[in-house]
C-alpha cells in the first residue's frame, strides 16, 4: 500500500507499507523530515531514502504505536477483539493516537486530518472498554469499535480511552490480581497538588465492580508528547547520571523553562511514593507540532508501580527499594541525590497525606477487599518516606 506519513496536515514522507508483514518496505520520497517523529528525524540522512536503517526504524516506530506484547491479559483482549495481533489494530484507524498527531494517509486520498482525528471526532469506545477492563466480555461485534485511539495505547496495564462531556479520559485498571495501581495514581496527584508540581490529575472511578484510575488527555491537537526515550536515542550514552545531565542540558538548549526543577520534582515524587517504574517512555517534553517548538516538560504521569506494589509482603514493611534514574536501576536514596536543594519544597504540606490515603483505601475496601493489614503497612511506608525526606 502506497501511503503518506502525515503530521496533522504536514506531509512527512511517502512510503510503501506491506500489510502482510506489517512493515514499510520502501521509502519513495521525503517531503519534510522536520515534521517526522523526533526519533526518525534524528536518524535521517539526506539522500539516504532506502537504507535499511531508515526503513527499519520507521517500521519499528510505527509498530511501537500499537498495544505492546506485555499488556496484561493481551491474549484475552485480542480474542475479544477478534484479531490475531496488536499490529492489526494500526490499520483500523490510520494509526492515529491521542499522544501525537501522526497518521497514515492512503496515497491519493482526499481524507483530511480534520475528518479523522480523535481530538475533534467522537469514537465508539464501549465495546473496547468492555473487552479491555471487563472480567466477562463477548467477542467484538461492531467493526466501528476498532476505529479508536485505544489501538495506540502503551503500557502493561489494561486501559481504554473514553469520552465524557467532550473530554477524552484514560481509564486504567490494576495489574493482574493487584488493585493498588489506581490508588497510587491518585496518591501521586494528592502529593503533587500539595507541593505545587505540574502533573496529570488522576481520580478514581469504578467500572464493572472494579476500581480504575481516570485522567484527562494532556495532549491537544496542536501538541505532541516526545518521550525521553526518543530524545535520549539521539544522544551519546555514558551512564545514567551523566545522561541525566545531558538530557537537562538538551531541554535547556531547546528553551524549556525550569527544566531541571521540573525533572527534580518528578524524582522527589518518585522517592516519596517509591515509584519503581520511571522508565524513559513515561516522561518527556511537550512539543508544538505546528511550530516544532519545545513547549514544556510533560506533566508528571504514570505513577502506579509504587509502594512495593510488586513485592508486597503481608508480614513486613519493605523499606528499601529501587527506582530508575533514566535506564539504570538505583536505590531511591541514590536517585534523590539529583535534587540540588531538598529544602526548597514544603514537605510539611504532606503531614496528613498518609491519613488521607488511609481514608481513600478504606473507602473502596468493599470492592478491592484489601486487608486492613495491607492498608496499614502502605500508610506506614508512605509516612516513613515523608519522614526520611525531612532528614
Amino acid at each position: 500500500m502506497k501511503c503518506v506519513l502525515m503530521n496533522k496536515n504536514a506531509e512527512v514522507l511517502v512510503a510503501e507499507y506491506d500489510d502482510a508483514v506489517k512493515a514499510f518496505i520502501r521509502i519513495i520520497e521525503v517531503k519534510n523530515i522536520h515534521y517526522a517523529p523526533y526519533i526518525i528525524e534524528g536518524i535521517y540522512e539526506e539522500g539516504d531514502l532506502n537504507s535499511n536503517h531508515l526503513r527499519t526504524n520507521l517500521s519499528e516506530w510505527f509498530k511501537g504505536r500499537g498495544i505492546p506484547s506485555w499488556r496484561d491479559k493481551l491474549d484475552l483482549l485480542l480474542h475479544r477483539l477478534n484479531i490475531d495481533t496488536p499490529s492489526e489494530l494500526l490499520d483500523k484507524a490510520f494509526g492515529l493516537s491521542l499522544s501525537d498527531q501522526y497518521w497514515i494517509k492512503p496515497y491519493g486520498s482526499n481524507i483530511t486530518y480534520d475528518d479523522v482525528n480523535f481530538f475533534d471526532n467522537d469514537f465508539d469506545y464501549a465495546e473496547f472498554l468492555e473487552a479491555s477492563l471487563s472480567l466477562n466480555s463477548k467477542v467484538l461485534t461492531k467493526e466501528a469499535a476498532l476505529k479508536t485511539p485505544n489501538n495506540t495505547t502503551d503500557g502493561m496495564l489494561k486501559k481504554a480511552w473514553v469520552i465524557e462531556d467532550g473530554v477524552r479520559y484514560l481509564l486504567k485498571g490494576g495489574y493482574k490480581t493487584d488493585v493498588l495501581q489506581p490508588f497510587n495514581e491518585v496518591l501521586a496527584s494528592m502529593i503533587c497538588d500539595r507541593l505545587g508540581f505540574s502533573h496529570v490529575p488522576y481520580t478514581l472511578t469504578t467500572y464493572k465492580d472494579q476500581v480504575v484510575s481516570k485522567c484527562p488527555c494532556f495532549i491537544t491537537k496542536d501538541t505532541e508528547l516526545i518521550t525521553a526515550y526518543q530524545i535520549k536515542n539521539n544522544m551519546k550514552r555514558y551512564d545514567s547520571r551523566e545522561d541525566y545531565k545531558a538530557y537537562i542540558k538538551k531541554l535547556e538548549e531547546e528553551g524549556v523553562d525550569n527544566a531541571r526543577i521540573k525533572m527534580e520534582n518528578m524524582y522527589i515524587l518518585d522517592y516519596l511514593i517509591m515509584n519503581e517504574d520511571r522508565h524513559l517512555n513515561n516522561f518527556g517534553i511537550i512539543r508544538d507540532i505546528n511550530t516544532l517548538k519545545w513547549v514544556d516538560v510533560a506533566p508528571i504521569f504514570d505513577n502506579g508501580q509504587s509502594l512495593n506494589v510488586q513485592d508486597y509482603n503481608e508480614d513486613e514493611v519493605v523499606t528499601s527499594g529501587h527506582g530508575r534514574l533514566f535506564y539504570e536501576l538505583k536505590p531511591f536514596d541514590e536517585i534523590i541525590k539529583v535534587v540540588r536543594n531538598l529544602k526548597r519544597i514544603n514537605i510539611e504540606a504532606l503531614e496528613d497525606i498518609p491519613e488521607e490515603f488511609d481514608k481513600l483505601l478504606h473507602q473502596y475496601q468493599n470492592i478491592t477487599h484489601m486487608s486492613d493489614r495491607r492498608i496499614q503497612n502502605l500508610c506506614i511506608l508512605l509516612q516513613r518516606q515523608i519522614d526520611q525526606y525531612k532528614l
